[in-house]
């Protein structure tokens, strides 16, 4: 800041030529009394950033949970410990889990059986209801058929009674001791009551139940099987020995089949067409009747929908078996990251958790300190400036003396809103920890633009429209262009001023880059309602005076040079 100085007017009254010289000077005194501000065009390092507080967090923080309920039943480490990422922090007692694991693993085993009976039906029901046609079952003549065509049936239903006499069985009771030594697939001769006639037979079975006969004699039944030669009836009977044991009496020849024979359907079909009648003779797997093609469709999709069924309880049964392997993982809690423990709040021989809650419980805490981070609040005028890399000017409160750096890592795009107003969190991560803990507050600087040795004006320098008011010893007073302020207040460019067009680059709150149309160098006019800090901020600031007086002059006058030097004569004192 250059000195002021004031001019003391002489009084001289000498004749008529000393009382223009009063005038004079009190007219040059009058001038200086009409302050009007300016400043040089200098260069300078200028640059334009925002600044926001926060409060310091570690890289990352966990909460060590529990899910599961049960007695904690090992702890192995401490507050302050620093733990290792998978490092087992608590041992849960497993017994409840390796119960449902075994419950699943059987419950899969289970359904895994019913999906491949299933397929098997399926596969079965393929063959033999192919062509849309219902095959026998049995073996036999056709005593009596119970079904025609139109009928429409189901699973149960009677088809017909098949009887088979080409093959006859008979029971007939040997003393217990003997019975025990006969064995099925062993020969017997038997011997017909009437005639003496006898044949070979085959043992089928051996009753293991004892029967009492008259006496007190404890007999078995031992089934034969006989081939018919042609005589044998239901009321021919016959008595038998095998080896050397002969039976206690006689038994009575009946039919090897004599059955009602019934549908075996999962499903209601319609017979279009039967295709036997009674006295055939059938064997297994010969067609009995033709079922409509749609009745035939539903009852293979009958099938094919059981094996889905089958196939999903597969599927829920696997759910089941991982759901729980992965709940017997859950029963040993281990450190997610790698960090110091910052607080424990259970120990061996706890209960954690509950049955009916679902709430996590946090059992530990874990801090990664490996780097610290904050979060920087942005203007929304601002945020488009900021990105990922940028570097960032930190102070801290509790160390006030020592700088650190950081980093730009996030910019989110979630912003909050607040008196009509948008912010975006930005996140910061310092360069350096030395000495801060979490939770202490800093400060955070990001420079959004920056210029070396540039031109620059105070920023009340700059008018509306990006217009300047140039020192111009030669210039009127002229009105300003609408929308600009001006020296006179009364929207007039102050005299000796021009006005001039201006490219900007950095603009801050107290300086603004000029880019084009000014010099260093160029006394420029500032807008007394500008802060004046500013313009005492600049090398060259100065206070224009009116035109020197004739016979004297003012300070900073439009003679002056560029630092605002003084000239005059003897009447200009000191400050």
């Amino acid at each position: 800041m250059k000195k002021k100085f004031i001019i003391i007017p002489a009084i001289i009254a000498l004749g008529i030529g000393g009382f223009f010289f009063i005038k004079s000077r009190q007219s040059a005194n009058t001038d200086l009394n009409t302050y009007v501000p300016t400043a040089i065009v200098t260069k300078q390092d200028i640059s334009s950033e925002i600044s926001s507080s926060g409060t310091i967090t570690p890289k990352d923080t966990y909460n060590i949970t529990a899910l599961i309920s049960g007695d904690i039943i090992a702890a192995d480490f401490n507050i302050g410990d620093t733990v290792s990422k998978d490092q087992v922090l608590y041992q849960i007692d497993k017994s409840s889990i390796e119960s449902d694991i075994n419950s699943s693993n059987n419950s899969l085993s289970k359904a895994n059986t019913g999906y491949a009976s299933a397929t098997k039906d399926y596969e079965k029901a393929k063959s033999e209801f192919s062509g849309n046609l219902y095959r026998s079952t049995r073996r036999g003549y056709i005593k009596e058929l119970s079904i025609q065509s139109g009928d429409k049936i189901s699973g149960g239903t009677k088809l017909a009674t098949i009887y088979n006499d080409n093959v006859m069985n008979i029971r007939i009771p040997f003393l217990s001791p003997e019975a025990q030594n006969i064995t099925a697939g062993m020969t017997g001769t038997l011997t017909l009551t009437e005639t003496g006639e006898q044949i070979e037979g085959r043992v089928l079975s051996v009753s293991s139940m004892d029967q009492t006969l008259d006496g007190g004699r404890l007999v078995r039944n031992v089934t034969f099987e006989v081939t018919n030669p042609g005589g044998l009836t239901d009321k021919t009977t016959a008595n038998a020995t095998v080896g050397e044991m002969t039976s206690t009496g006689d038994g009575t020849f009946e039919a090897s089949t004599n059955v009602d024979m019934s549908a075996d359907l999962a499903e209601g079909v319609e017979i279009e067409k039967v295709l036997v009648n009674v006295g055939d003779f059938i064997e297994v797997g010969t067609p009995i009747f033709k079922m409509t093609s749609e009745s035939a469709d539903k009852l293979l999709k009958t099938y094919r929908d059981a094996v889905d069924t089958a196939q999903g309880n597969v599927d829920a049964a696997k759910k089941g078996v991982d759901t729980a392997k992965k709940t017997y993982d859950e029963y040993t809690i281990k450190s997610p990251i790698a960090g110091k423990v910052i607080s424990k709040n259970y120990k061996v021989g706890d209960k954690v958790g509950s049955s009916g809650s679902n709430k996590a419980t946090t059992m530990a805490v874990i801090y990664d300190m490996s780097s610290y981070t904050f979060k920087m609040s942005v203007d929304e005028k601002d945020i488009t400036k900021v990105q990922s890399g940028q570097k960032v000017r930190i102070k801290s409160d509790a160390f006030p003396d020592q700088d650190y750096s950081g980093t730009v890592t996030n910019v989110s795009l979630e912003s909050t809103s607040q008196n009509g107003v948008s912010t975006y969190p930005v996140t910061i991560t310092l360069d350096e920890t030395y000495n801060l803990l979490p939770g202490m507050n800093v400060d955070g600087y990001i420079t959004l633009e920056s210029a070396k040795d540039a031109l620059t004006i105070p920023s009340g320098a700059l008018m509306r429209g990006n217009k300047v008011y140039v020192k111009d010893t030669t210039a009127t007073e002229q009105k300003a262009d609408a929308g600009e302020s001006a020296g006179g207040g009364d929207g007039l460019i102050p005299a000796g001023f021009r006005e001039v067009t201006v490219t900007t680059g950095v603009i801050n709150a107290d300086f603004v880059q000029i880019t084009s149309g000014l010099n260093e160098g160029d006394e420029v006019y500032v807008d007394e309602s500008a802060s004046m800090d500013a313009a005492a901020g600049m090398d060259g600031m100065n206070s224009a005076g009116g035109e020197p007086a004739q016979g004297g002059a003012g300070a900073g006058g439009a003679g002056s040079d560029a630092g605002g030097a003084d000239s005059g004569d003897a009447g200009a004192g000191g400050e």
